[in-house]
């Protein structure tokens, strides 16, 4: 029953108002315990109880159930789990999540026009993203914007850590945040700094209260799980609090283009002294996202969204239309990256036999195009 859940043990995981709601209404199983997955690995799951650790699996019929509404258990659900021998707690039921962060990836080999792009859920019940981007060869303001559309997408706030300003000049420091400033929606913060330095535990403070859940993200390398070590380690200091909190491990970036190595290479909670958690993730090496129609990515770059509507054609593709208002107003670069990530959801959002049809149309203008040039050619002889 919900009198013999420890709500606060469970606000030191992130339990936040809407889970609590949910955990409230009662547990119809009296052996099922309400807990969090913190770890993904290939065989199993890992739970925390708000005390521990345990070791879990799915059972078979929420699995199918999860998988016929395209969805799978992610890191950051709240699960409920019963005992269940030498495989560990059984999962049997995943609390609705609150919010999910989701991409979409394509299976096969590059070429294939039978690769279908799947949804992948990220991770679920995050409060906050903190984008990690490092100042050095890693600034890409076009895949900075890309990572806005997804939390955008997502409804989750968003705080952008520029890393490594040790690495650069003031000037450059300055310009690059300018720049990442100009792509940002109004009222999203922007940092820069060095994640090794305490103040960083200062500086995120507002959004590290007691049953948040803030989620990195970042190419590899840019100092995601670095700022995770540094939040472990000064808030476990400030709140004198047990020194069981394991850090992650990181590697060294490459003096080539400033990518690490992928230490970490799978997502993972940690909760922090103070009762906010931390979903440390890999770098994405590719970041589709989870949109099927064109007002979605409108709403996700948000200017182009408000500015739609003072184009002179209600269709308006914002490409060589006469009166258009978002072309006149967003920068070229900007807009150039808006029809990219449009033309990758179009066609991710192809079945199989459209794909397999667009592939023989673009073989016959290959063909037809070789065939006028060849002529071409021989008439100038």
């Amino acid at each position: 029953m919900s009198e013999a859940i420890d709500f606060q043990t469970l606000v030191g995981i992130g339990l936040g108002p809407a889970m609590r709601q949910q955990l409230a209404c009662g547990i119809a199983d009296p052996a099922a315990r309400p807990m969090r997955l913190v770890e993904v690995q290939r065989e199993h799951l890992l739970l925390h109880d708000g005390n521990s650790v345990h070791r879990a699996h799915c059972v078979p019929a929420l699995a199918r159930d999860l998988e016929a509404q395209g969805e799978c258990l992610a890191v950051g659900d709240w699960v409920l789990a019963q005992p269940g021998g030498a495989l560990g707690w059984r999962i049997s039921c995943r609390l609705l999540p609150y919010s999910q962060i989701t991409r979409r990836t394509v299976d096969g080999r590059a070429g294939d026009s039978r690769r279908a792009a799947q949804r992948q859920v990220l991770v679920s019940n995050v409060d906050t993203a903190l984008l990690v981007m490092g100042l050095d060869a890693d600034f890409n303001p076009r895949r900075l914007e890309r990572y806005l559309a997804l939390t955008r997408l997502a409804g989750v706030a968003t705080v952008l850590v520029l890393s490594k300003a040790d690495t650069v000049s003031l000037r450059c420091r300055a310009d690059r945040l300018t720049e990442a400033q100009a792509l940002m929606p109004p009222g999203m913060t922007a940092w820069a700094g060095d994640l090794r330095q305490a103040a960083m535990a200062e500086v995120l403070a507002p959004w590290l209260r007691p049953g948040q859940t803030l989620v990195l993200l970042g190419s590899s390398g840019a100092g995601k799980s670095t700022l995770a070590n540094t939040l472990v380690h000064t808030l476990t200091h400030a709140l004198a609090a047990s020194a069981a909190a394991v850090p992650q491990l990181t590697g060294p970036a490459r003096a080539d283009d400033s990518r690490g190595r992928h230490t970490t290479t799978v997502r993972t909670l940690l909760p922090l002294p103070g009762g906010a958690c931390i979903i440390d993730t890999p770098g994405l090496r590719a970041l589709r996202l989870d949109i099927s129609q064109a007002d979605d990515l409108a709403q996700a770059f948000g200017d182009v969204a408000a500015l739609a509507p003072g184009c002179r054609f209600r269709d308006c593709q914002h490409r060589s239309e006469p009166g258009c208002a978002v072309r006149e107003a967003v920068a070229a670069p900007r807009l150039l990256n808006f029809h990219k990530l449009l033309r990758e959801a179009r066609r991710d959002g192809l079945s199989p036999a459209e794909r397999q049809a667009q592939v023989s149309r673009w073989k016959s203008r290959s063909r037809d195009s070789q065939m006028r040039m060849q002529a071409k050619r021989e008439g100038g002889g």
